[in-house]
């Protein structure tokens, strides 16, 4: 597990905020959850720029913080299950208003990454 360098500041919301989605995959494993519960490789299908092992680390932290629940099915062979929580569908507004904000500034991206 990742451990900070630098402490979080408690005092400031955003910062708190940032901490359980700061990473580069967790808002977008959060999207895909906010419909349906989706096994690891269901998602790693649907994140295939995302390396499985980043993935499975950053999936284990949203765990740990209560923003998605793990269910392990006792069957043979044994599968597992990734749904959001209601702590994690809170965040959900949040991707929303950064998805409508990158649709409404789709040429910034295009000027900086090309099409």
């Amino acid at each position: 597990m990742y451990e900070r360098k630098i402490p979080i500041d408690l005092d400031c919301p955003l910062r708190l905020t940032m901490s359980l989605i700061d990473s580069k995959w967790k808002s977008c494993i959060l999207d895909e959850l906010r419909y349906r519960s989706m096994r690891p490789s269901e998602l790693h299908k649907a994140l295939p720029e995302a390396t499985p092992r980043v993935l499975d680390i950053q999936l284990k932290e949203l765990v740990e913080d209560g923003l998605v629940k793990k269910t392990i099915f006792s069957e043979l062979p044994p599968r597992s299950e990734y749904s959001i929580t209601s702590l994690g569908l809170t965040l959900i507004p949040i991707i929303d208003a950064m998805l409508e904000w990158g649709k409404k500034n789709k040429d910034l991206f295009e000027r900086k990454y090309g099409k």
